[in-house]
């Protein structure tokens, strides 16, 4: 009976661990394909909600992001991300699309014939502005065009306050340019204090207009997200087979026509040295009556 109470016992055990075991196992599995399903997923990689406005709140930001990330054709993506753009009320600030060529190879196959092989990198530079509230939705919809992330960086900076600051700076600026302004027309006489009267009216009024433009830029930012994208897809090999340049030597020609030009050069040079000869005939003639005078006269 002892024997049979520790089988059982044990068996137990046993049932028990394996039990424990098989739990662990399918809990890891349920959480490695969670995890592998969100790592596939790019949209709830890079998507966000950092800073969104409620109707009521009093709260501004300026939200931002950055991302950089590969794709399989920068090409292609950036023409789908400016049409998404486009789409959701955003307009394109800047691009830059270029290939830039890492390593050329010309290889001679053939008499005329050379394969050029060029390996080159494609990437862009995109800053597009979107409406705030349709931030989220833009980050989405680019990211099906991800295929490797490499960062995404949202920031949202809260401008309530300094636009508040603003505001009032408006409205004090304000009261200053109508006290100045009253006391140039009741108690200027001298030149010289209307002359420092009106630059210091001058100053409230360009205070003011700043303070009126810094509140309007940071309206705009609100109203409109920026986004900066760097794209980047992978090196392509590009080959193509182009005409060979002949050698020089090539274009010689044969024996025959060479010994024919030599003969007609030849024949150009004598002409000339015999028409060369005629232009001297006076001093050749003068020269020989001079010898046969001289042969006359020494025989004498």
């Amino acid at each position: 009976m002892k024997t049979i109470a520790k089988l059982s016992l044990s068996s137990l055990v046993i049932i028990a661990l394996l039990f424990s075991c098989k739990k662990s196992e399918a809990t890891s599995g349920s959480e490695t394909a969670d995890y592998a399903a969100a790592a596939s997923d790019s949209t709830s990689v890079i998507s966000s909600s950092a800073a969104v406005e409620k109707k009521d709140s009093k709260q501004k930001f300026i939200r931002t992001a950055d991302l950089r990330f590969k794709v399989k054709n920068v090409a292609k993506s950036t023409y789908a991300i400016e049409n998404a753009v486009q789409k959701f009320g955003g307009f394109v600030t800047y691009t830059n699309l270029q290939s830039t060529i890492q390593e050329q190879i010309k290889t001679k196959i053939s008499q005329d014939s050379t394969l050029e092989t060029t390996k080159y990198s494609v990437e862009n530079n995109i800053t597009i502005r979107v409406p705030n509230t349709q931030l989220d939705t833009v980050i989405k919809t680019i990211a099906k065009q991800i295929d490797f992330l490499d960062f995404r960086v949202i920031k949202a900076d809260d401008v309530s306050l300094k636009i508040l600051a603003n505001q009032f700076s408006q409205k004090r600026n304000t009261a200053n340019e109508k006290r100045v302004e009253k006391a140039i027309d009741t108690k200027g006489k001298k030149i010289n204090d209307v002359m420092e009267a009106e630059n210091t009216l001058a100053n409230q009024k360009e205070a003011n207009d700043n303070a009126i433009i810094d509140n309007l830029s940071m309206q705009d930012q609100i109203n409109f997200s920026t986004i900066t994208l760097q794209l980047y897809q992978n090196e392509t090999i590009k080959q193509e087979i182009n005409a060979s340049e002949k050698n020089s030597d090539s274009y010689k020609p044969n024996l025959g026509i060479q010994i024919v030009d030599a003969l007609k050069s030849g024949w150009y040079i004598l002409e000339a040295i015999f028409v060369f000869f005629l232009n001297l005939w006076p001093f050749i003639l003068i020269s020989l009556g001079g010898f046969l005078l001289y042969k006359k006269y020494s025989k004498k």
